[in-house]
């Protein structure tokens, strides 16, 4: 009945896929809380609009934090508020697919699970990112064939080895999108001494962001405090100044893929070397971190046009995984962890 949804649950974004229709939802996942009243003041773009722009009174919270919920209670407004906003009928409730990072414990996959039940699901399946990327990326996961995903988050780069519908290697490290924007923030405190805040280093980033070299030099003008006065003062920035705030986070990334190469089997191996690296998630879009990557590891990197989409259309399209368990098809090993009834 095109009931069933995927929720990407991002430290940055909250994404909601439905069954027919597509991505419907793309929010930044960001809360906003009256400290007196601990009532919800607003949820989503509203609310990061206050990032930064807040009295004592208000607090903005990120609810989810490395990809795992850090506030239940925030955590359950949110998916609620985010699921009634993609019309969620109060009779047929759906089923739902969550996509989580790899190694959390139980109890974060418990946390999840309450979280999104309490929302009005009936029934709620897990998938580890890795393999909702594969699958958004057009990977067949259940043939025989190793194929090696990093997923570049806000909060955590997840990486994984898949063949036949598991996952043989899975590595992880929470140096990710959040930490280049922190690099900024820091290098531009050092270099320029200037106190910049979240949404402009962020900007910053977005725009001339990189970690490699790029062919044409490009500027960001800065706006922040003088830390010598006291007063508001503009700056400008370029490209080659963020390879040196950005290298020490991207340089940490590659050498998390390198550690995860060099535990996976031979054979695995070769195909990874055959097919590339396939590199997803929002901080993908960085500038030149496939070619980092590609040139410190010495295998191919493979890019996509809007990475930081794979993990939610991957999981919307594993919604197919509960159909074949309902119906009692067992043939092939289920990529998703089920909870909750029928």
């Amino acid at each position: 009945m095109g009931n069933d949804i995927a929720i990407d649950l991002g430290t940055a974004r909250f994404k909601v896929y439905q069954d027919g229709k597509g991505i419907v939802l793309n929010e930044p996942a960001v809360i906003a809380v009256d400290n007196y009243t601990d009532e919800v003041v607003a949820i989503g773009n509203e609310a990061y609009k206050m990032l930064g722009r807040t009295s004592d009174r208000v607090m903005v919270a990120r609810p989810l934090n490395n990809g795992v919920i850090s506030d239940l209670s925030l955590a359950e407004h949110l998916i609620a508020y985010y699921l009634r906003q993609v019309g969620r009928s109060r009779v047929f409730t759906p089923r739902v697919v969550v996509s989580v990072p790899c190694g959390v414990t139980e109890v974060e996959r418990r946390a999840v699970v309450d979280a999104i039940s309490a929302a009005g699901a009936r029934k709620v399946a897990l998938i580890e990112e890795p393999v909702a990327a594969a699958i958004g990326a057009g990977v067949d996961i259940a043939a025989p064939h190793g194929c090696m995903i990093v997923d570049v988050g806000e909060g955590a780069t997840d990486m994984a080895v898949i063949s036949l519908n598991g996952i043989a290697i899975a590595n992880s490290t929470h140096t990710a999108g959040g930490d280049f924007t922190e690099a900024i923030m820091k290098y531009v405190r050092r270099e320029f001494g200037l106190v910049i805040g979240e949404r402009m280093a962020e900007a910053a980033k977005i725009a001339i962001g990189c970690a490699y070299p790029r062919r044409r030099l490009t500027t960001f003008t800065l706006r922040g405090l003088d830390l010598s006065c006291g007063l508001p003062r503009s700056t400008v920035m370029t490209s080659d100044h963020m390879i040196e705030a950005l290298i020490e986070p991207a340089i940490a990334i590659v050498r998390t893929v390198q550690a995860t190469l060099e535990l996976t089997p031979p054979e695995l191996l070769a195909d990874i070397f055959t097919d590339g690296i396939y590199l997803t998630g929002g901080s993908a879009n960085l500038y030149g971190l496939s070619t980092l990557i590609q040139k410190k590891t010495k295998v191919p990197v493979v890019s996509f046009d809007s990475p930081e989409d794979c993990v939610v259309t991957g999981a919307g399209q594993a919604i197919r995984f509960i159909d074949k368990m309902e119906r009692g098809e067992h043939g092939r090993i289920s990529p998703l962890m089920t909870y909750g009834g029928s």
